[in-house]
C-alpha cells in the first residue's frame, strides 16, 4: 500500500480546483498573540505550493480544546493572521467552519488564494464518536470544494485522531499526504526500521506513565534510554532511593522495575542521572543546590526538596552519550526550562544534539517549544517533529487513522 504526495496532485493540475487541507495551526497563544510561530511556518510550504499552482485552497486546523462550540480565546484568529504576515499568497479567515460565512468566502475565493475556516473543533461533530455524526460534518467541508475538489493533510499533529477533518473527509475526497505528513512518516521509519546505531533515545516530560509504550516498543531497538525529566524521580525510586517531595508517580514504580529488568534481557541501558538540581520550591526564584541522586532527602531542604533539573555531571554524561550515537531522538524537557535557573540541562541536551554528526529528532510540542525558547534554530537539528502525541503512538506501535486511510 502506498501514499499519494502533494507532487503527484500538483502534477495532475490543481488550477482553479478547490483542495482542502488540514494543517496544524494549533500554535501558543498569550491573549491573542502567538508566542510560538513554528507550526505557522512549518506549514507554509505546501500552502505555498498550492496556491503557486492556482488551486483554491481551504484551510481546516483546530486550536486548543474547545468544547464543541465557538469560543473567542479559541479562535483561529491570531493564527490565520500571522498566516497571513508571512504567506507570499492572500489569506482571509471565515468567520464560521462551515456555515454562511464559510460558504460565502469559499465561493469568492481565487485562484492561488487562501481561506483559512474557523476552529473545526467549534463543531461538536468533529471529534465525535459517531461515524454518522462525524461524516454527516465531513460531507459539509467536502460540499465546499465543489465538484472536483482533493484533500491534503499536512498535520502530522493530527493523524493519530479519528476526527471528520483528518480521517473522514480523507474516505470522500481524493487523498494526498502533505510535505509535513510525509517528512514525519519518513523520519519516523529511521527510528523504528533499519536504524544507525548506536541509536540514543532521551525522554523527558513530567510522567512516565505517559511514556510507558513507548519505552516498551523500544527495548532491544534503541541500544540506550536516557531518563530526565519530572519521570526521572520513579526511576530513581524504583532504585530504592529517596526523592523527597519530587514528582512521583508510586503506582508506576513496579512497572520501572519490570522495564529495567527487561531493558537489561534486551540490551538496551537505561542510563539514570546521578546529580539533580533540587529547589525549596516551585518557582522561578527558588533557592536551589546540586545534589546526587542518591542523596535528594540530604539537601538543606530535606524531605521538602523538590528535584527541577538534572545535574551538570548527568548533563556532561548525556552530551557525551550523545555525540557518540549515529541516531538519536528526544523526547520532553529534562527539567522546568522556563525557569532559567532549572533550564541548564534541557539547554545542555539541545547543545549535544546539536553538535552530533548524526540523525537527530526533536519530538514533541515542548522539546520543540524548548530549544526554540532557549534560543537554537530549527536548522540545527535534522528534524523536529510537529508530531507530539502523533510521533509517539507512531513509536508505540499504533495505528494511526488520519495515515491508514491516506493509503491507496
Amino acid at each position: 500500500m502506498t501514499s499519494h504526495t502533494l507532487n503527484e496532485l500538483i502534477a495532475e493540475g490543481v488550477r482553479g480546483r478547490y483542495i482542502l487541507v488540514r494543517s496544524d495551526l494549533n500554535v501558543p497563544l498569550d491573549g491573542s498573540t502567538v508566542t510560538d510561530d513554528g507550526r505557522i511556518k512549518a506549514s507554509l510550504p505546501v500552502l505555498s505550493k498550492l496556491t503557486d499552482a492556482g488551486a483554491r485552497v481551504l484551510v481546516t486546523a483546530h486550536l486548543g480544546r474547545p468544547k464543541g462550540a465557538p469560543e473567542d480565546k479559541y479562535s483561529l484568529r491570531p493564527a490565520a493572521d500571522r498566516l497571513a504576515e508571512l504567506a507570499g499568497f492572500k489569506v482571509t479567515l471565515a468567520a464560521d467552519t462551515v456555515g454562511d460565512a464559510a460558504k460565502a468566502a469559499a465561493a469568492s475565493l481565487q485562484d492561488g488564494e487562501a481561506l483559512v475556516l474557523e476552529n473545526v473543533r467549534f463543531e461538536a461533530r468533529e471529534t465525535s464518536k459517531d461515524d454518522a455524526e462525524r461524516g454527516a460534518f465531513a460531507d459539509e467541508l467536502v460540499a465546499l470544494t465543489g465538484g472536483n475538489g482533493a484533500y491534503v493533510d499536512d498535520a502530522f499533529g493530527a493523524v493519530h485522531r479519528k476526527h471528520a477533518s483528518v480521517y473522514d473527509v480523507a474516505t470522500r475526497l481524493p487523498s494526498y499526504q502533505g510535505d509535513l505528513v510525509h517528512t514525519e512518516v519518513e523520519v519516523l521509519r529511521k527510528l523504528t526500521a533499519d536504524t544507525q546505531r548506536p541509536y540514543v533515545v532521551v525522554l523527558g516530560g513530567s510522567k512516565v506513565s505517559d511514556k510507558l509504550a513507548v519505552i516498551d516498543n523500544l527495548l532491544g531497538k534503541a541500544d540506550t534510554i536516557l531518563v530526565g525529566g519530572g519521570m526521572l524521580f520513579t526511576f530513581l525510586a524504583a532504585r530504592g532511593h529517596k526523592v523527597a517531595s519530587s514528582l512521583l508517580e508510586k503506582d508506576q514504580i513496579p512497572v520501572v522495575q519490570d522495564y529495567l529488568k527487561r531493558a537489561e534481557d534486551a540490551g538496551t541501558e537505561f542510563v539514570v542521572p546521578t546529580d539533580v538540581v533540587v529547589a525549596g520550591k516551585f518557582a522561578a526564584d527558588a533557592k536551589h543546590e546540586t545534589v546526587a541522586a542518591d542523596a535528594i532527602e540530604g539537601s538543606s531542604f530535606g524531605a521538602q526538596g523538590i528535584g527541577l533539573d538534572i545535574g551538570p555531571d548527568t548533563a556532561a554524561a548525556f552530551s557525551e552519550r550523545i555525540k557518540g550515537a549515529r541516531t538519536v531522538f528526544w523526547n520532553g524537557p529534562m527539567g522546568v526550562f522556563e525557569f532559567e535557573a532549572f533550564a541548564a540541562g534541557t539547554r545542555s541536551i539541545a547543545q549535544a544534539l546539536a553538535e552530533t554528526d548524526g540523525f537527530t529528532v526533536v519530538g514533541g510540542g515542548d522539546s520543540a517549544a524548548a530549544v526554540r525558547t532557549l534560543g537554537f534554530s530549527d536548522d540545527q537539528f535534522g528534524h523536529i517533529s510537529t508530531g507530539g502525541g502523533a510521533s509517539l503512538e507512531y513509536l508505540e506501535g499504533k495505528d494511526l487513522p488520519g495515515l491508514s486511510v491516506l493509503d491507496r
